[in-house]
C-alpha cells in the first residue's frame, strides 16, 4: 500500500490538502471519496474505505473539505462549497492523469458527491454511504445559534462535541438545495449503503434516495454498522461492495500482468507522468519521480533503484565473506547517495557501511576492501553493455531471464577467491 501527498485549490485559490491511496498492483480506475459533515480525510471511514479500496484497484483521493483538517479558507459554505470542492478535486486528479470515473461519499459528503456528480462528465457511478436524502438533514444536529444570527455575521456553534462558526448564509445554502431533483437526474449508476441502526441518519434516507433515483440503482445494508463505521469490518465490507458493483460500470484497464517467473518487467500505470509498476518473481512495487519534475512521488526514482542495487549487493557480499572467515559480523547498514554528472564530473555515488558486531579495526578495514568488489559496484566501476531489442507482441506477458542466480554465483566467488588470498 502507498500514498502521496495530492494538493490542489478550490475556486477560491485556497490550497486543500489530499492524500492519494493506492494498492501494490496497478491502479485499474481512480475515485474520490468525501468524508462526512466537520469530518477530514483522517475519519476512520474516509481512511479505511479509501485504502481497502485501493487495495482492489481502485485508486482514491481523499481530501479535507474548505476549512477542515488541514485545508486552508473558511469552514461553513455550505452544501455549494462542498460541492465545489469536489469538483475541483476531481478536475485536479484529471488535470494529472488520474481521471476519477467513481465518487464516493460519507454521510454529507454523500449529499455533496450526488450533487457534484453532474458537473462531471467522465464520472460513471456513484456510491453513497449513510447519506441524508435532503441537505436540511445536517440543520437537526446543529443547536439553535443559528436562528437568530444576523445576516452576515457568524456565531459560534456546537456539533458533535466539536466548536464551529457558521452563519446564516449557511442555513440559506442548505434550505436552497434541491436534493431530490438532482437524484432523480443524476444519469449515473448509484449505489446506496446504510445500516438499519444509523442513529445519526436514519435508515429512512435511505429508502427515499432509492426510490427516487432511476435505475440502474442499487441498495446494500450495512447490517450492524454505526454511521461512522467505526469497525473495520464494515469498512472493509463497504469497500469489497463497492469494487464489485462499480466493475459493471467502470471503464477499467486491463488485468493486470501476472509476475513473471523470471527477471524484471516495468510497466506505466497510467497513473501521473512518471509512475510505473515493477514486478520480479517476488514482489511488485512502483517506481517514479518527485513531485518537484512532475511526478506523483509514489515510489523510489529509478537513480535510487540503482543506488539501493549498489547498497544492497555491498551488504549481501560483505555477509558472505564474513561467514566464509566466521568473523563475528552482526548486521551491516549501507548507505548510498547519488550526484548527477555535471559537464566536468561523471556521475559519482558516496557509499557509507557500517559493520556492527565485535570486529577489530583489520577485520574493518578488509570488510570495506570486500565492498569495492562487489559484483554491482564492479558493474558500475568497470564496464556492461546494454542490449536494446522490441519486444514482440506475443510475448509483451511473459517475463525476462533472470540474473539472479548469476548474482549470487558472482558474489560467491568473490568471496571465495578474497578469503583465500
Amino acid at each position: 500500500m502507498t500514498h502521496s501527498t495530492f494538493d490542489f485549490e478550490n475556486t477560491t485559490g485556497r490550497q486543500l490538502s489530499g492524500v492519494l491511496e493506492r494498492g501494490d498492483g496497478p491502479v485499474r480506475a481512480w475515485a474520490v471519496f468525501a468524508h462526512c459533515f466537520t469530518c477530514d480525510k483522517t475519519s476512520l471511514a474516509a481512511t479505511r474505505v479509501s485504502r481497502a479500496l485501493a487495495e482492489r484497484g481502485i485508486g482514491v483521493l481523499r481530501f479535507d473539505f474548505t476549512g477542515l483538517g488541514e485545508s486552508e479558507g473558511e469552514f461553513g459554505r455550505g452544501l455549494s462549497g462542498d460541492v465545489r470542492d469536489v469538483v475541483c478535486a476531481a478536475e485536479a486528479m484529471a488535470a494529472a492523469g488520474m481521471t476519477p470515473q467513481l465518487l464516493v461519499g460519507h454521510s454529507f459528503g454523500g449529499a455533496a458527491v450526488l450533487a457534484a456528480a453532474g458537473a462531471l462528465e467522465a464520472v460513471r457511478a456513484v456510491a453513497v454511504i449513510g447519506a441524508p436524502f435532503d441537505a436540511e438533514h445536517v440543520l437537526t444536529h446543529i443547536g439553535p445559534e443559528l436562528k437568530d444570527a444576523p445576516a452576515g455575521r457568524r456565531v459560534p456553534v456546537s456539533i458533535g462535541g466539536r466548536d464551529f462558526e457558521l452563519g446564516s448564509d449557511f442555513v440559506r445554502d442548505i434550505r436552497g438545495q434541491n436534493q431530490k431533483a438532482r437524484i432523480e437526474n443524476l444519469d449515473r449508476a448509484l449505489l446506496v449503503l446504510h445500516s438499519p441502526v444509523d442513529e445519526v441518519v436514519s435508515i429512512d434516507n435511505a429508502s427515499e434516495i432509492f426510490l427516487a433515483a432511476r435505475h440502474p440503482k442499487s441498495f446494500v445494508s450495512l447490517d450492524h454498522a454505526n454511521h461512522l463505521l467505526t469497525r473495520e469490518a464494515d469498512s472493509d465490507y463497504a469497500s469489497a461492495v463497492i469494487v464489485a458493483w462499480a466493475s459493471r460500470y467502470l471503464k477499467l484497464t486491463a488485468d493486470p500482468v501476472q509476475p513473471p517467473v523470471q527477471g524484471v518487467r516495468i510497466e506505466e500505470t497510467g497513473a501521473g507522468k512518471f509512475q510505473v509498476r515493477v514486478v520480479t518473481s517476488s514482489t511488485i512495487f512502483l517506481a517514479d519521480e518527485p513531485a518537484s519534475v512532475g511526478g506523483l512521488d509514489s515510489g523510489p526514482t529509478p537513480y535510487e533503484l540503482l543506488s539501493a542495487g549498489l547498497g544492497a549487493c555491498t551488504a549481501m557480499t560483505c555477509r558472505l565473506y564474513a561467514e566464509r572467515k566466521s568473523w563475528p559480523l552482526e548486521r551491516v547498514v549501507v548507505e548510498v547517495g547519488h550526484t548527477a554528472k555535471t559537464t566536468s564530473e561523471p556521475d559519482r555515488f558516496v557509499r557509507k557501511i557500517a559493520f556492527q558486531g565485535d570486529l577489530d579495526e583489520a577485520q574493518h578495514v578488509r570488510l570495506l576492501e570486500i565492498a569495492d568488489r562487489c559484483p554491482v559496484h564492479r558493474t558500475l566501476t568497470e564496464s556492461a553493455t546494454i542490449e536494446t531489442e522490441r519486444l514482440p507482441d506475443d510475448q509483451q506477458d511473459a517475463g525476462v531471464e533472470t540474473c539472479a542466480e548469476d548474482h549470487v554465483h558472482r558474489m560467491e566467488e568473490v568471496c571465495a577467491d578474497e578469503a583465500g588470498a
